[in-house]
């Protein structure tokens, strides 16, 4: 992996952890140190787990395979996003306690949600007994069935989308995301807001624009399919073919 894709996957891993309740026990890395920004990527998911200067090898071992498992799965490479998520269940269940799995498996589901796999989120589900209260909210934010009093358990960045009421415009749904710093936090956001039916041209074209600026192909692709399938219903050829050479592009057509 390029050392730019690590830093990217990483940082979007952090945001992502963040959701999950145990962000606020784990400062950023510094800036332009890539190895420590992925350690505290997963550190996230598992603060609390451990303390002193010498983390146990569990540990360590989720946090490589979590980074790993989420820089393959933004870039859309499957396989690699399989094996290295399978490693991080089997480091974390030598613990015995499944509401951390619980929480490596909402972490998968929330990157899935961003290049607009919406369907049921079952590995999280199947554990749903055993997480805490800001997970079961995350996860079912990402569902679509949020409770309003599940609201002030979320994230900043997805209380943000959670308060937009359904009568707020496109471009003040836009705008709203547009304020939310992290990029793949951003994208979650919209496709809360595409599972609703409250996703217009300015959420879409946001979500493209972000997914496009990190590299990240799965959900590039996604939305970018998103557009195509509005175009083409309107009749827009141009911007149909314009779509579809993207699309080719970033897919690896020739």
């Amino acid at each position: 992996m390029r050392l730019g894709a690590a830093a990217k996957a990483a940082k979007a891993a952090r945001a992502a952890l963040s959701a999950l309740s145990a962000l606020s026990a784990v400062r950023r890395a510094p800036a332009g140190r890539v190895a420590s920004a992925g350690a505290a990527a997963a550190a996230a998911l598992l603060a609390g787990c451990a303390s002193g200067p010498s983390p146990p090898d569990w540990q360590l071992g989720a946090r490589a395979a979590l980074d790993q498992a989420m820089a393959a799965e933004l870039r859309g490479d499957s396989r690699i996003a399989n094996l290295e998520f399978d490693r991080a269940r089997a480091e974390l269940a030598r613990t015995g306690r499944p509401d951390l799995l619980a929480r490596a498996e909402l972490l998968r589901c929330a990157a899935q949600v961003a290049s607009l796999q919406l369907g049921p989120c079952d590995a999280f589900e199947r554990l749903r007994a055993d997480a805490a209260a800001p997970e079961l909210a995350y996860a079912d934010h990402l569902a679509g069935r949020l409770d309003a009093a599940q609201a002030p358990l979320l994230p900043p960045a997805q209380q943000t989308v959670a308060a937009l009421g359904p009568a707020a415009s496109d471009g003040a749904a836009a705008a709203a995301l547009q304020g939310v710093a992290d990029p793949l936090s951003r994208l979650v956001g919209a496709a809360v807001l595409l599972r609703a039916g409250r996703a217009g041209p300015a959420v879409i074209g946001l979500a493209v624009d972000t997914a496009s600026a990190q590299g990240w192909r799965r959900p590039l692709l996604a939305w970018l399919g998103v557009q195509l399938q509005r175009a083409s219903a309107a009749g827009d050829t141009t911007a149909a073919a314009r779509l579809q050479r993207r699309i080719d592009l970033a897919g690896g057509a020739r």
